[in-house]
């Protein structure tokens, strides 16, 4: 079996064989090399840019704006980091990028010329204009029929005053609907309050809602507004509306009817403006036929009801979803996370996410706080989602990664499953295992090679009791 040298590695193998464009220009601001993706991007044949001005080439935004690169770079000595700007190919297209761009030295240390890395950044613009456009409402991300229903409706709910109930399992999004018909409403301008109902006892939830009085109960040392005062001329968002006391009910039933009440222990009866939306994961209609929810309350607060449907009925969502945590968490912990692997896509499409949204959204923080490379694995998703996963569909990946590393390693094939055991570990050490010894048993450049410490390569060759004499 080959084994992976210096001799054997072709750098313009290597610049070709990645997605972001590589152009080298020299003092003379002239293009001296460029790979297959700029020329993609840029829209020259290699003949037209080679030996050309730069600026006739990349031509983009800094360019026209006397602002240029090479410049920078020259006259302070400094990188430049992802700069966001656009260029127009040579089709006459705007094609936004983000570029880096470096000095070029030779081995005596002379500034020779500067390398500019370019990133086309366009569906990932056009992903923020869907997540922003017609599969978005507010903060609400979703391209299922079932949320597009949601958003057909929810304008006309925002218009109005109209007291609206919020159905859905826990982790859904309830109260980003509640907060997107705020914003989207007359009110967006006045006080959003939101309270948890199951949060507090009866007595201490009376006084939260409406406030008390001056000595109403041991400890009331002076009078205190309560959530319904604080949203005045605003919204009041009652996540858990299932969870309050008959008691409760009946002063909740009041203000919506007559929009006052008394503050506890108080007599003044106070007028309020506002507006009432509420949630729960009850099933409110059974806990009515069951006498622990009052029915005229019931129907009172169901005036507008909203279904969120739960993520494993709308699995179309997850990869919106998941690029659009990608780019939160990117931007929130300073990596550059830009795929998950197919093997991880297929655990994370196949799991069934009791805690729906806000459980994706957690799988994804711990698997980028893992993440040390570009791309998500299997190997940085936590292991009960993995294993629950591959409970319920058969999985059979491709080796992780090693695709797009055949170009450096002369690495082919796919291993084959053994008819017992688990799939997902057969190919991971028999992935782990073709590495090694493409890489001559150097388990620091077979780390690198598979996007992992030297330590965590040798944690998983115990585990898998991968020894050097089966290369023999």
């Amino acid at each position: 079996m080959r084994q992976l040298t210096e001799e054997k590695i072709d750098p313009e193998v290597i610049l070709n064989s990645i997605n972001d464009g590589v152009v080298t220009i020299g003092l003379d601001r002239r293009v001296h090399y460029i790979n297959e993706a700029a020329l993609r991007i840029l829209g020259f044949r290699r003949d037209e840019a080679l030996g050309a001005e730069c600026s006739s080439v990349i031509r983009c935004a800094a360019c026209s704006s006397s602002d240029c690169l090479m410049d920078r770079t020259l006259s302070t000595g400094s990188d430049i980091r992802s700069y966001d700007t656009w260029l127009v190919n040579k089709g006459g297209e705007r094609v936004p990028i983000t570029v880096n761009a470096s000095l070029l030295r030779d081995e005596d240390g002379t500034v020779i010329g500067e390398v500019e890395v370019i990133r086309d950044i366009s569906e990932q613009m056009k992903l923020s204009e869907e997540l922003h456009g017609k599969f978005a409402f507010g903060k609400i991300i979703g391209k299922n029929h079932r949320m597009q229903e949601v958003y057909d409706i929810l304008p006309s709910i925002a218009a109005t005053k109209t007291t609206v109930l919020i159905e859905g399992e826990t982790g859904t999004g309830k109260e980003l609907i509640a907060h997107a018909i705020h914003e989207n409403s007359a009110r967006a301008g006045k006080p959003f309050i939101k309270f948890n109902c199951a949060a507090l006892a009866e007595g201490v939830l009376e006084s939260e809602l409406f406030g008390h009085v001056k000595g109403a109960f041991t400890g009331a040392v002076g009078e205190r507004k309560g959530r319904f005062e604080q949203a005045h001329g605003g919204t009041i968002f009652l996540d858990e509306i299932g969870d309050i006391s008959p008691g409760t009910q009946i002063r909740l039933l009041r203000v919506l009817q007559e929009e006052a009440f008394e503050r506890v222990g108080g007599t003044d009866t106070i007028q309020v403006d506002v507006r009432v939306i509420a949630a729960t994961h009850r099933d409110l209609k059974q806990m009515v036929r069951e006498g622990t929810f009052r029915e005229d309350l019931y129907y009172r607060l169901r005036i507008m009801p909203v279904h969120i449907p739960p993520l494993r009925e709308r699995h179309d969502d997850i990869p919106l979803l998941i690029r659009h945590f990608l780019a939160q968490f990117n931007q929130e912990m300073g990596k550059e996370v830009r795929e998950v692997s197919p093997e991880a896509m297929e655990v994370l499409m196949n799991y069934p996410y009791p805690g729906n949204v806000r459980e994706l959204q957690n799988i994804l923080e711990h698997a980028m706080v893992l993440c040390r490379g570009t791309h998500l694995t299997l190997h940085t998703l936590p292991k009960e989602v993995v294993q629950t996963s591959h409970g319920l569909v058969q999985i059979t990946p491709s080796v992780p990664n090693v695709p797009q590393l055949t170009h450096l390693t002369g690495l082919t094939g796919t291993p084959s499953l053994p008819a017992s055991g688990s799939p997902l570990r057969a190919v991971e050490r028999e992935a782990i295992l073709q590495v090694l010894e493409q890489c001559g048993w150097r388990l620091g450049v077979a780390a690198d090679v598979l996007g992992m410490s030297r330590t965590t390569l040798w944690r998983r060759m115990r585990r898998f009791g991968i020894d050097k004499h089966e290369a023999d």
